[in-house]
């Protein structure tokens, strides 16, 4: 049977239009097609622009420092409309690249939606339908409001680059990264920031240790953040929000942002129709070669709601290409993938927390806290964290985390050792960079506890 196409892609995020280019490569006839930005969550709503803001909200407190370090300095005021203004250009600057990538790869493109008529037809909005040998959905994921009264006056992560003006009160709801790293970004832009998240503590799921000192410096910097609270109800109140919660208050703000969870875009998509398995909250469920339950669909990035990171959705689309069009089988290695969170401080973790590694047998922890350097001179109360796991049969390293300035930097380093099986004999055989906080993952010698 004869196709329109070798493949089409649904999605111009960042796994879409790796995968497209990448095939397009080997010499297939690609296809894609986006609804909305190329680019995707990643560089439209997501990483770019929330690390642009971060670096925005980290000038004051550098001012600040500056006069310790014996300048004459003073901060100015804020131009949230200056700011936003260069933001969009770039944003709007990267959009053409992705473009522009697609096209120098002689990749066509459709903007328009698309979804599935058939296992090798996609249907466009406009009643197009096109056939190809291979789809590959990258569709990825959305925010979701919880179903409270009054959620709909809220906000997501989507719509805070484009708000008019920045709130001087904000409420956050959610404790999960999203909502730590915009609490962080708005405290640090002047915005009277208020966090509710239901659980015990922020940032579920990563290391106990460093999330509670996350804690305790965002609460220290400011962010009058809540736990055990969630919301109750919301109501308008004039131009802001009337906000009860169920700690027993009720306030006003003029801005109310859910972090509270995302949903992968598999909505009137017809997948089922067409035989594709959903799983958990409408994630495409795949195999570990990103093939869905029908042979001629695949599936890469959030929207099959495996790890929901950028370079992990690149990858997959890499893995994808390399297995469906160069005939070489390859599956996705979703083990030991470093992160940062770009909380103030930061956080950078690759493998396994103390929890996790305590459950799979005996381990080592290595710990160190201390003041760094730089904060300290300038009289500031910040602390830092340095954090091996070590398996204590075979001294692998199992996990590391760090909480401190630039952990994001430190952390994709020291990914590659610990990606590479490095123990910690290997770790305190390197020769420590002085005077650095980084030193300090090669220089503690003794565990501050085992299990």
């Amino acid at each position: 049977m004869d196709f329109d196409y070798d493949l089409f892609v649904i999605g111009g995020g960042s796994g879409g239009v790796r995968a497209a280019r990448v095939a397009a490569q080997t010499g297939a006839k690609v296809a894609l097609a986006e609804v909305d930005r190329y680019g995707g969550t990643c560089v439209q709503r997501g990483c770019v622009p929330k690390k642009l803001m971060v670096f925005a909200s980290e000038y004051p407190g550098a001012v600040e420092d500056a006069r310790a370090y014996g300048w004459d300095t003073k901060l100015g005021d804020f131009s949230w409309e200056r700011f936003k203004t260069r933001l969009h250009a770039e944003l709007d600057r990267l959009e053409g690249v992705y473009r522009k990538i697609l096209g120098n790869n002689d990749v066509q493109t459709f903007d328009a939606r698309a979804k599935l008529a058939d296992p090798h037809t996609v249907e466009l909005s406009d009643g197009t339908r096109l056939s190809a040998r291979h789809i590959l959905l990258a569709v990825g994921g959305w925010p979701v409001l919880p179903e409270v009264k009054g959620a709909e006056l809220g906000i997501t992560s989507n719509e805070i680059f484009h708000l008019d003006k920045l709130p001087e009160r904000i409420l956050i709801v959610g404790g999960g990264y999203i909502a730590c790293e915009f609490a962080c970004i708005l405290n640090g832009l002047g915005v009277e920031v208020t966090q509710f998240y239901r659980g015990a503590q922020i940032l579920r799921g990563f290391d106990e240790e460093a999330r509670g000192l996350i804690s305790e410096e965002m609460q220290q910097n400011g962010v009058n953040l809540h736990l055990g609270t969630d919301i109750i109800e919301m109501s308008k109140d004039g131009d802001g929000i009337r906000v009860k919660a169920t700690n027993g208050s009720e306030e006003r703000f003029d801005q109310v942002m859910f972090a509270t969870g995302r949903r992968p875009n598999t909505a009137d998509m017809g997948l089922e129709e067409v035989g594709v398995t959903l799983g958990r909250n409408g994630a495409v469920e795949v195999d570990e070669y990103s093939q869905t339950s029908v042979p001629s669909v695949y599936a890469v990035g959030d929207v099959t709601d495996r790890l929901n990171l950028t370079p992990v959705a690149i990858r997959e689309g890499m893995a994808f290409v390399e297995t469906v069009f160069r005939g070489n089988p390859t599956p996705v290695d979703h083990a030991l993938v470093p992160t940062a969170i770009f909380t103030q401080p930061e956080m950078g973790t690759v493998g396994l927390s103390e929890e996790e590694a305590r459950e799979n047998g005996p381990i080592e922890v290595y710990c160190t806290s201390f003041k760094p350097m730089r904060e300290a001179f300038a009289g500031r109360a910040q602390r830092v964290l340095m954090k091996l796991i070590v398996c204590a049969d075979t001294r692998r390293v199992l996990g590391c985390h760090i909480v401190a300035p630039g952990a994001g930097e430190m952390i994709q380093m020291v990914g590659i050792a610990v990606k590479m099986g490095a123990t910690k004999e290997q770790f305190d055989a390197t020769c420590a960079v002085h005077p650095t906080m980084a030193e300090e993952l090669v220089t503690m010698r003794e565990p501050v506890r085992t299990a």
